[in-house]
């Protein structure tokens, strides 16, 4: 077949997006999809069929009644040089309606992983439902909650939740197998393609477009965003969620200090008197002493008769809540991990109550099975934020889109693929051509903010915005700041176009109720700026338009 089934659900999706307002009346329409979809690095499907169920919802975001439409099916992407169907992508929309498409905005969304489906972001997030979640606590078992969410961003942008192939019910089209979209380069190409089909399927080009990744989709954004740049795609804005961008620095104890001040400070360990009142202020204190004095102890260690290290270690203890015998004897580096790939400060800090801190969220603990372990930014593991957070989304997001939704697949539907992850191609070639990726020993040490660098300098006009969670040891803040500011990006004018915010919450920061609130702020700015900037969106849409003619 030389072309995918172009179904009508195009044509029901342009009704719900440009503003004809009879589609009220539109019965739903539910889909059964029969085709199995394997998640195996060799599986891959034959069927091209673009699917949708289309249910009609509505929801009060403020003072706003918003009815929207919910797409929830396949799209087929071809592959860029033969144009043969060669991926079916999972996604679901929720496109408000009656609004003009030239004007609305529209948000792509993914997680990370790499391997991780869109469901953790569409259940937590800016999605028009949510599930409820008492972090830190444990969210206890079933039955769970789905509610209306409040914080949804739907009233700012139409919000497309994406699943790369192998995750979701996403799978590469024969002759192609999963794998072939397993790295770093292919991924972004294949969401690139899905971008594309869903702005054409759609009549979306015109709109205001933005990107959302969390975790390894910041470092999937960056790459994206300038492969989108080279195909005539430009982007309005991008939210970088617990950024990881440079995969040299992770681990770094420079940049994980200032993160374990703020675990210590949460959990009452800090030896400063009196505790510290602002978070905020006493986290850019600690970040202070990491770039200069803690620096320079950590190249001088073990140096023990030099007077500024005692000093150090001193001021050291009292941020982190660890004693000085234990910091002396982790050479003085709060990153570090013991031989079975624990971090010893997750597991050290409340070792006198028998529980470890979430890597994922320091806020959380739970009993030290060494569970807190190595936890990999990328895979998710038992890390007890994941643990509390895990069992819900499964059972959630099957009722959700079997019952409400009205999408049913025989198929399991793959939340988070770890063969995608064991697969993954981790080489990149940035812009600036630097050969990154993988080094000779066959680390991975992917860096991704080039790639950023270079979007921001060809579009600038560009809005990004960082959002990191205090408690995060995996991405920690202070390292986004650091890589952001090293990134090779010298104009000033355009790195104003960057800003930076911080919320008391771990990795996932939306699972914390009064962080997520303050992020939809935050991205209600970032779009309202954007947005209101109209020679902004002129320039944009007309640099689409030559880079379109280019190709």
């Amino acid at each position: 077949m030389n072309e995918p089934v172009r179904s009508t659900h195009g044509n029901g999706k342009r009704h719900a997006s440009g503003g004809n307002g009879k589609h009220r009346s539109m019965a739903d329409q539910p889909c059964f999809d029969p085709t199995a979809y394997g998640n195996g690095p060799d599986d891959f499907v034959t069927d091209t069929t673009e699917n949708a169920a289309i249910t009609h919802h509505a929801t009060q975001i403020g003072s706003e009644a918003i009815a929207y439409t919910a797409t929830a099916g396949h799209l087929v992407t071809v592959d860029p040089v033969s144009s043969q169907p060669n991926a079916k992508i999972f996604y679901v929309a929720f496109t408000k309606d009656g609004a003009q498409a030239q004007e609305r905005p529209v948000t792509f969304f993914y997680n990370g992983g790499p391997g991780s489906s869109a469901v953790f972001v569409l259940l937590g997030s800016y999605a028009p439902k949510r599930i409820r979640t008492s972090m830190p606590g444990f969210t206890p078992p079933a039955p769970y909650t789905l509610e209306d969410n409040p914080d949804s961003l739907l009233d700012k942008s139409d919000l497309v939740f994406v699943n790369p192939v192998g995750t979701g019910y996403s799978s590469a089209v024969a002759p192609h197998h999963n794998r072939d979209f397993w790295g770093v380069d292919q991924d972004a190409d294949s969401l690139k393609q899905f971008i594309k089909r869903y702005l054409t399927a759609n009549d979306r080009w015109n709109s205001p477009k933005f990107l959302y990744g969390e975790s390894y989709g910041t470092a999937r954004s960056c790459v994206l965003a300038y492969r989108l740049h080279e195909d005539g795609v430009d982007l309005n804005g991008i939210t970088l969620q617990s950024s990881i961008l440079d995969y040299t620095q992770s681990g770094d104890p420079m940049g994980a200090l200032p993160t374990a001040a703020a675990d210590a400070w949460y959990h009452d360990r800090v030896g400063v008197t009196p505790k510290p009142k602002d978070l905020q202020a006493f986290v850019a204190q600690v970040a202070q002493f990491a770039r200069t004095d803690y620096r320079a102890a950590l190249a001088t260690f073990p140096d023990a008769k030099d007077p500024a290290i005692e000093a150090t270690l001193k001021t050291l203890s009292q941020y982190t809540g660890i004693d000085t015998l234990a910091l002396a004897s982790w050479s003085l580096d709060i990153a570090a991990y013991d031989s079975r790939g624990n971090a010893l400060f997750l597991t050290t800090l409340l070792k006198d109550k028998g529980v470890a801190l979430g890597a994922y969220d320091g806020r959380v603990t739970a009993i030290d099975t060494g569970i807190a372990g190595k936890i990999d930014p990328n895979s998710g593991g038992n890390d007890p934020t994941m643990t509390a957070v895990t069992g819900v989304y499964t059972a959630m997001w099957n009722s959700y889109l079997n019952e409400q939704l009205k999408f049913r697949s025989n198929s399991s539907f793959t939340d988070l693929n770890d063969q995608a992850f064991r697969n993954w191609n981790f080489s990149h070639i940035d812009p600036t051509g630097a050969q990154k990726g993988i080094d000779a020993q066959g680390n991975i040490v992917l860096y991704t903010a080039g790639d950023l660098a270079a979007v921001m300098a060809l579009n600038p006009d560009l809005r990004v915005l960082s959002a990191n969670g205090y408690y995060d040891f995996v991405t920690p803040f202070y390292q986004t700041v650091v890589d952001l500011q090293k990134m090779p990006l010298a104009d000033q004018s355009v790195r104003n176009n960057l800003s930076a915010r911080f919320y008391p919450s771990g990795h996932m920061v939306y699972l914390d109720n009064a962080s997520r609130t303050a992020l939809k702020s935050d991205l209600a700015k970032l779009y309202q700026s954007a947005v209101a900037d109209t020679h902004a969106v002129a320039r944009i849409r007309a640099l689409q338009r030559m880079s379109t003619m280019h190709h």
